[in-house]
């Protein structure tokens, strides 16, 4: 794996993906405030903006310990971050990582999350080298299977009862792509 030096930004047509910052506390407290957009998430929905103004800052830490990158989707003319995108879970001796995604409700359905996936995941089988991307979805989130099955996702594993969020126990459809395969999509 090639952990880079310097926060890589991506872009696309309409978005750029930036590390987060302070500016973003009232998007993520909007977003992971909400009990719909945060429904099959493996934690409750923020109740407080403390909790944003806590998540920035652990975010901001991810970068310099090198145990995740998580990135702002921010539209190209407008810096407010949408969602963020995050590649954890950082295995280096075998080249794999988790991915992990998020965006605010009003922006659903408008393609923002593919392009910001489909970006993410170039960076990491590209400059970031890895082999592997893995990623864990509540069964029930259909939307959120076909984002990781678009971009060419396999259904590898099913783990029964694996979260508890509150009183709600739900189970985890386990989902890998390997960097062969997205290169041979790409073709």
């Amino acid at each position: 794996m090639n952990f880079p030096q310097a926060f890589p930004v991506l872009a696309t047509q309409r978005l750029v993906l930036r590390d987060v910052d302070d500016r973003d506390v009232e998007a993520i407290f909007e977003m992971e405030s909400d009990p719909v957009a945060m429904r099959y998430w493996s934690r409750p929905p923020m109740r407080d903006r403390s909790e944003a103004v806590a998540a920035v800052a652990r975010a901001r830490q991810f970068f310099p310990s090198r145990s995740a990158l998580r990135w702002a989707i921010t539209l190209r003319d407008d810096d407010r971050a949408l969602g963020h995108v995050s590649l954890f879970g950082f295995v280096e001796a075998s080249n794999r990582a988790e991915l992990g995604y998020g965006l605010a409700r009003r922006h659903w359905g408008q393609g923002y999350m593919h392009e910001a996936l489909v970006a993410v995941v170039d960076c990491a089988f590209g400059d970031l080298g890895l082999r592997r991307l893995e990623a864990d979805v509540d069964p029930r989130n259909l939307a959120s299977i076909r984002a990781v099955e678009r971009l060419g996702f396999r259904r590898e594993g099913w783990l029964r009862e694996r979260w508890q969020v509150g009183e709600e126990i739900s189970d985890s459809a386990l989902f890998g792509l390997l960097a062969r395969d997205w290169a041979a999509r790409e073709r």
